[in-house]
């Protein structure tokens, strides 16, 4: 393991992890990107078409976690497509304006004022927007742990 060659991988990580978070920011798309890229600067010296195959399964996996866990929350809450996706608008404005206070009031809001535009009423799209807020809020952590799973993996194997 050089130092060195890690430190794209690592700032590709740190990126993706960041991008869990924050919508816009294909988080785990970068950090599968940054183990090919160490693949490539090593000659795939210690990372096997197998381990890529494996690491693709788990970001696809969490690629569905972000739409499925988003969509359950709101369903069961009663909320509609347009709370889901204010969820995900108010939480990358949320965390721009508010700082990390922004990831609870951000999908929160969004997901209320998407609510509200559409005409339903206020104590139902406050339930509709809480939905949504658990669903998106359960599948970062959900993402955040498969995605810890593959940086371990990585490490382990390199």
């Amino acid at each position: 393991m050089s130092l060195p060659l890690l430190t794209f991988p690592i700032i590709l990580f740190i990126i993706g992890i960041i991008g869990t978070v924050l919508p816009l920011i294909p988080g785990v798309t970068l950090i599968w990107l940054g183990m090919l890229l160490y693949g490539f600067l090593t000659g795939f010296e210690n990372l096997t078409i197998s381990f890529f195959i494996l690491q693709g399964l788990a970001a696809l996996l969490v690629m569905a976690v972000d739409y499925v866990a988003a969509a359950l929350g709101t369903k069961r809450f009663g909320g509609s497509k347009t709370a889901m996706w204010g969820a995900a608008f108010g939480l990358f404005l949320g965390v721009i304006v508010l700082g990390p206070i922004g990831i609870i009031f951000g999908p929160l809001l969004g997901a209320l004022i998407g609510e509200m535009l559409r005409g339903i009423p206020f104590e139902r799209a406050i339930l509709s927007s809480f939905g949504a807020l658990v669903g998106l809020l359960g599948g970062i952590i959900l993402k955040l742990l498969i995605e810890g799973v593959m940086i371990f993996s990585f490490f382990q194997r390199i």
